[in-house]
């Protein structure tokens, strides 16, 4: 393995936030016929996809408060509602995948991790770092999970993502999504931010904004924040947000190249 690329693709991007249980299936397949495709040019790309649970796990989740705990019968109903619904999706994406010639295997978060207080506790990577020396294509994404303090909590893609970089050291983090770039005036969108570093991030908060449609996990403040604090810890890890709506946009950035917004250590 010469690279490890953690790739997400967004839950905006593969389904209507704004229409419950909505996936967008010509938009997944065509995104997977990227991902075939950059596997083609860059034989020794080693990647790890996580994807978002947009319209999906996210309208049952808001519905059920599941992310702030879960307790009551009524929200254990709510956290299996939310798997389930978060599962759904994953189904719709491996699909993608398989008819792509992709060999990707699904690995269901709720079945390896365990959290306190809503943060990752441990995580039981044996079966991914063997799917991924293999030449599988791992695939997790946002997901409910036992929780020692919450009983039971969400973890978003960035969550996993997050816990990932910090164990396997990848050099790149692609966050793809339909926001073509981290805006400093969101939701005028007037002015694109090219790249963002630990120095020039408090400049622009005030003005990266939220999300579309329903997101429990915080939208992209957030993921910005999550992404500049691995930078700053893993050396060389760099991240990148950028929109894989226009054809050809996320085979070019599985490639190296540079779209949207860089987020870097200096």
């Amino acid at each position: 393995m010469s690279e490890i690329v953690l790739l997400k693709l967004g839950g905006s991007l593969i389904t209507d936030k704004t229409l419950p249980y909505t996936p967008r299936l010509e938009q997944l397949n065509q995104l997977a016929a990227q991902i075939a495709a950059a596997q083609a040019t860059h034989p020794g790309l080693a990647l790890i996809l996580g994807h978002g649970s947009g319209s999906f796990g996210h309208t049952a989740a808001r519905q059920h408060g599941t992310r702030q705990g879960v307790q009551t019968a009524l929200q254990w109903a709510g956290f299996a509602e939310v798997w389930y619904q978060a599962s759904a999706l994953n189904r719709h994406v491996m699909t993608a995948l398989h008819s792509a010639n992709i060999p990707a295997l699904a690995l269901a978060p709720v079945a390896a991790v365990t959290a306190r207080d809503g943060k990752i506790l441990h995580w039981n990577l044996s079966p991914l770092q063997a799917a991924l020396a293999r030449g599988l294509v791992p695939v997790i994404y946002g997901d409910v999970c036992f929780d020692e303090q919450r009983g039971g909590t969400i973890l978003s893609t960035e969550d996993l993502f997050e816990h990932l970089a910090r164990a396997l050291l990848p050099k790149r983090i692609l966050l793809a999504g339909l926001e073509g770039a981290v805006w400093a005036d969101f939701p005028a969108r007037t002015r694109r931010v090219e790249k963002i570093t630990p120095a020039s991030f408090e400049e622009i908060r005030a003005g990266v904004g939220g999300s579309h449609g329903a997101d429990v996990t915080g939208g992209m403040e957030s993921k910005v924040r999550q992404m500049l604090a691995l930078v700053q810890e893993i050396p060389g890890l760099t991240a990148q947000i950028f929109s894989a709506e226009p054809p050809g946009n996320l085979e070019q950035a599985l490639g190296g190249g540079s779209l949207g917004t860089l987020i870097a250590a200096d």
